[in-house]
């Protein structure tokens, strides 16, 4: 498939498109947040980004509690998936492996999220954020897969390992939408399917011309290398099939963008939200949605039910200064606060697997896009 890059070039924060939505933006070749207010925290010259380093090298700041294995397999259990039950025919089916790592089917098609299986989220697997919680199963042990999405670049999201893995067992069979920038990447591990997309370019899976694939927006950034900052685009992605809709939030802080994706494509089935990743709210506010802001997520794209992810798996930076539980119990707080069913929001044990029922009242992909 031919790729298109629609982004626009300017050297503001705005740009008028005609069409109610925003788009993706580049100043200088980078791209940049189109969000207002949006702003990175500076790691030079910041008392509180000195402050932020002092407490996580010596641990003073530490909250996340994170207790010996004995105690997480009972507070936050590893289970082996159970990838044998069938999938039903009016339903969609979900499987956390952890962190962002999902893998959603429905309508006789796999979806795989920003898989990692490594132990570290780096460059190197001798250094870096490491796991307290493991992968719940491997690359070997997951039935087929049809498609991969990737939201960005950060190599808790984008795993060297995992990627060689994948395509050595999948090959040219498995289909890999990334964002804009990202396909020669892609193309270098030996990836052969490659599409790559702008915000709110769609795509259908090769092969599966009922299923249809968004690149949706978000409020993140990229780097992978010294000198590579957002070079590559961010953001979120939409599964549509004839009538089950999965909507997958990557890794993101609030922004307004998730609104026009409701009110495009939603309402959604099922959803993947983060909701951990974000203390201290200085420095993640920008990047990382808190719960509260994961349960306005959930409403304003529509989702009937949404899973948790982003938490409970690797102890990156910002998890030292959160309770290693609190992302699971402050999700259940802000539904309950918003009048919500508090199971429509839910969380699964690593490796676990819920079943998403979907109404035969549900409209089809060709009656809502039909002109």
């Amino acid at each position: 498939m031919a790729t298109v890059d629609s982004s626009v070039e300017l050297e503001g924060a705005t740009a008028a498109t005609g069409d109610g939505l925003t788009h993706s933006m580049r100043k200088n070749g980078r791209f940049v947040n189109p969000w207002p207010g949006w702003a990175l925290p500076s790691f030079t010259g910041s008392p509180n980004m000195f402050q932020l380093m002092w407490k996580f090298t010596t641990g003073s700041g530490d909250q996340s509690s994170i207790p010996s294995q004995e105690v997480l397999d009972t507070t936050l259990p590893i289970v082996t998936p159970d990838f044998s039950s069938p999938v039903p025919e009016d339903g969609m089916k979900v499987t956390w492996l952890g962190h962002a790592s999902v893998l959603v089917q429905f309508e006789n098609i796999s979806v795989l999220t920003d898989p990692i299986f490594s132990q570290r989220a780096a460059p190197f697997q001798f250094m870096g954020p490491k796991r307290y919680r493991g992968p719940p199963c491997s690359v070997q042990d997951l039935p087929a897969v049809d498609v991969v999405v990737i939201s960005h670049n950060h190599y808790d999201h984008l795993d060297y390992n995992t990627v060689k893995d994948l395509h050595k067992r999948f090959g040219e069979k498995l289909c890999w939408h990334v964002p804009l920038g990202m396909s020669s990447w892609m193309k270098g591990m030996g990836c052969e399917n490659v599409v790559e997309q702008d915000w709110w370019q769609e795509a259908r899976v090769k092969d599966r011309e009922d299923i249809k694939v968004v690149f949706t927006p978000a409020a993140h950034w990229c780097k992978r290398g010294p000198t590579d900052d957002n070079l590559v685009l961010w953001g979120s992605w939409c599964v549509i099939g004839r009538r089950s809709r999965f909507f997958f939030g990557g890794d993101t802080g609030y922004c307004h963008g998730f609104k026009e994706i409701g009110q495009k494509y939603g309402p959604f089935n099922l959803a993947a939200i983060p909701i951990g990743a974000y203390e201290p709210r200085w420095f993640m506010k920008s990047q990382h949605v808190c719960p509260e802001e994961a349960v306005q997520i959930h409403m304003d794209v529509g989702a009937r039910m949404s899973l948790g992810i982003h938490w409970g798996t690797f102890k990156l930076i910002s998890t030292s200064f959160e309770g290693y539980l609190e992302p699971r119990s402050r999700v259940k707080e802000a539904m309950e606060a918003k009048g919500l069913k508090v199971e429509d929001f839910f969380t699964l044990d690593h490796g676990g697997s819920k079943v998403i029922t979907i109404p035969q009242t549900e409209p089809s992909i060709e009656k809502e896009t039909a002109t």
